[in-house]
């Protein structure tokens, strides 16, 4: 397409992986219409927001950007297309539409195929404000994985793959399950496709995404049904593909075979994120996580037996509705038990539409403060001691780019931990042996061990 035909899209994505692997498939299903990446929202063409529905005020943040960006619309004479899309736009649709009469599209997580369709009809529309010209947030019947194109942005060295989306599992306090539907597993031939793509466009550590991704389920070619762990196994024989790894994890679809697969898969890296929520079983009950803590203790045991090198990480909701001193000391006492890499920890805070924002027993701001600063103290303790076993060891680190100071260059090791060097060699996209010498609180500094470069 000629230089003079071409369009500038800016897309700015919150949230998790899932949602940065939606955006780039965005990208892609607009490239055909003459969309190109533009690195500043401001006199771009079409600005996407796509949004994530599960830290607190969410909404209200989309709102302030949506404010930001009417004045650069209004800038264009209101040519620029403004949508809005991904789980604030699937949960809060008719808000959007009151607050923000200038947004154009509003789309949910499901319905991202069908963007040529909707700018094509915002374009006829014209600028005729007030009011959204589109708004696509029903869940479809065909599945958007079988309208997409093939990716042509290639991702670089670490990419993702979207194997899975939805939830059956209706936490208490999750919205998930209203935003992005039910469980759905994209078929095995369709993800093994994707990953040969991607691997030959560079990706050499692909991770595979889901909303519950151990819960995947996919038919294969033969009529049969894989498993997650049968699927890992087709892919790590893929020439090139060096690096496996999976997100999110329920505790309750971690089965036998996927924990053999750990054992069994030098691709499938020793790192595992596997979310338990709280420690206490009556608050686990009150969440609706359909495990107790001494299934989590046991799948961990599992996991450690398979794979002595194992790293976990995971997430702790402090302050759930019901939530007693008590409780979250049996957390505390879960963490110290089990130890993690690294961990995520959040207040609870109310989702509208979700059972636990009208549960009786809220706790106060002032405890839910005071019990995050006392489990982030502990798991930061964790990750510092981790970070801090490393040093001394040669660990196999895949390099994806340069550092952020001139001379470095950087990679992540097999526990996702980001390592620089300062190194002129050509590495990146290789994976070479280094020698850990120092832990910093995010990171880890290394030297390259030469004889051990890995082809």
């Amino acid at each position: 397409m000629s230089g003079t035909n071409r369009k500038r899209l800016h897309v700015i994505t919150w949230g998790c992986q899932m949602n940065v692997y939606d955006s780039g498939r965005m990208a892609d299903v607009l490239a055909p219409l003459g969309y190109a990446p533009a690195a500043e929202p401001d006199g771009a063409d079409m600005v996407i927001l796509n949004t994530c529905h599960i830290r607190d005020k969410a909404a209200e943040k989309v709102f302030s950007e949506l404010g930001r960006l009417r004045r650069m619309k209004e800038a264009t004479g209101n040519r620029m297309i403004l949508a809005v899309a991904g789980c604030v736009a699937q949960a809060e649709g008719a808000e959007i539409l009151a607050r923000a009469p200038y947004v154009d599209i509003v789309l949910g997580p499901q319905t991202y195929h069908r963007l040529p369709e909707m700018v094509a009809r915002a374009a006829r529309a014209g600028n005729r404000v007030p009011g959204a010209k589109v708004i696509e947030t029903d869940f479809p019947p065909e599945d958007k994985f079988d309208h997409l194109p093939e990716s042509a942005t290639p991702q670089g060295v670490t990419a993702f793959l979207t194997i899975q989306e939805g939830c059956d599992k209706f936490c208490s306090f999750c919205v998930v399950p209203y935003t992005r539907g039910a469980e759905q597993s994209r078929s095995a031939a369709a993800i093994l496709r994707e990953a040969r793509h991607l691997t030959s466009q560079g990706a050499r550590e692909i991770t595979l995404l889901g909303q519950n991704v151990n819960a995947w389920h996919g038919e294969a070619q033969d009529g049969t049904t894989w498993g997650l762990a049968r699927l890992l196994r087709e892919l790590s024989e893929i020439p090139g593909l060096l690096r496996l790894r999976y997100a999110t994890s329920h505790p309750k679809d971690m089965d036998d075979d996927l924990i053999a697969a750990h054992r069994d898969l030098p691709t499938l890296m020793p790192f595992l994120h596997l979310p338990i929520q709280s420690g206490s079983d009556r608050i686990l009950a009150a969440m609706n996580r359909k495990h107790s803590m001494d299934d989590y203790r046991r799948i961990v045991e599992k996991l450690r037996d398979a794979r002595p090198n194992l790293a976990l990480s995971s997430d702790f909701i402090v302050g759930h509705p019901g939530e007693t001193e008590a409780d979250f000391e049996a957390t505390m006492t879960l963490v110290r038990d089990v130890r993690f890499a690294r961990a995520y920890s959040f207040k609870y805070s109310p989702r509208p539409g979700t059972p636990a924002a009208g549960a009786p027993a809220q706790v106060p701001e002032r405890d839910k403060d005071r019990r995050l600063q006392a489990l982030q103290a502990l798991l930061g303790d964790q990750q510092a001691k981790f970070g801090a076993g490393c040093v001394g060891l040669e660990l196999p680190v895949l390099f994806t780019g340069p550092g952020r100071h001139p001379g470095q260059i950087a990679g992540r090791s097999p526990f996702l931990q980001p390592v620089h060097l300062s190194e002129s060699a050509n590495l990146i996209g290789a994976e070479a042996m280094v020698r850990i010498v120092a832990s910093h609180p995010n990171s880890l500094a290394g030297t390259l061990v030469q004889e051990r470069r890995i082809a």
